[in-house]
């Protein structure tokens, strides 16, 4: 497979060998793409990361490299997502198997370029995932991206995190210690409701900075009510916009948590 600027290898963990694309030098950053794939949005965010001073790694989870965004192929690939067995998408208290192949990925990536830790940014259906990955130790930069799992089906699965109680209490400590959590959303998303937000700062305190950009009607940057994915497909790159602000964030994050003062 071929994804243009990048290089492709594969990684193999727990039996189970994917694509990756990675592009760049530096500490590491997994970047986990979203509902359909690897679109073309969320490789020029892959390359922005890597322009800025990262080394990327961003595994194929489904879809085709490349290719864009349509509505069939968005329904297509959520629809083989709800049925595999690597994606949980109404576990409320228990995160998607899939995690435990990202958490090998994110030690593979350390083992290779060292630094301070390793980022890693979940987007929609696996925005949630970067909560999973903090069980590990190397894992310093954590970014949920609208993230949308468990489908807000019910009031309960509103305000799930899609977590364990045990790996609940390790990212807890480790908030405490130091390793906050940025959330990034729209504020009128369905997929990605208010509540999940509010269950954070319940759970983690000061350890979770939320940036939530007001989709409401007449808000002051135009920003339509259906907007959902903040730092790509949505993404509008102009001085002051506040998804350009989100944006700068996730990447001054990385930054502070990740290279060597």
């Amino acid at each position: 497979m071929v994804l243009d600027g990048f290089d492709t290898t594969e990684s193999t963990h727990d039996a189970i060998t994917r694509v990756v694309f990675t592009r760049g030098s530096g500490s590491a950053v997994v970047i986990m793409h979203e509902i359909p794939g690897i679109t073309p949005p969320v490789a020029e965010f892959a390359r922005r990361v890597a322009d800025d001073g990262f080394k990327v790694y961003m595994p194929l989870m489904f879809g085709t490299p490349g290719k864009g965004m349509t509505a069939g192929y968005a329904f297509g690939q959520m629809a083989r997502a709800c049925i595999s067995r690597e994606f949980s998408v109404l576990s409320r208290n228990e995160s998607s198997p899939i995690t435990n192949w990202l958490r090998g990925l994110c030690r593979e990536a350390f083992a290779e370029c060292g630094g301070r830790g390793v980022g890693a940014i979940g987007m929609c259906l696996t925005g949630n995932f970067a909560l999973a990955l903090m069980v590990d130790e190397c894992v310093m930069a954590p970014v949920l991206s609208q993230p949308s799992l468990p489908f807000p089906v019910s009031p309960s699965h509103r305000k799930s995190l899609h977590l364990s109680g045990e790996d609940l209490a390790v990212v807890k400590r480790r908030t405490q210690e130091g390793c906050g959590v940025l959330g990034l959303r729209f504020t009128h998303d369905p997929m990605c409701p208010g509540d999940r937000f509010q269950r954070l700062r319940e759970e983690l305190d000061t350890g979770f900075e939320a940036i939530e950009i007001d989709s409401g009607p007449d808000n002051d940057h135009g920003i339509a009510s259906s907007a959902h994915s903040v730092v790509t497909t949505d993404l509008v790159d102009e001085e002051g916009h506040p998804t350009q602000v989100a944006l700068h964030r996730v990447l001054e994050l990385f930054r502070e948590r990740l290279r060597t003062p």
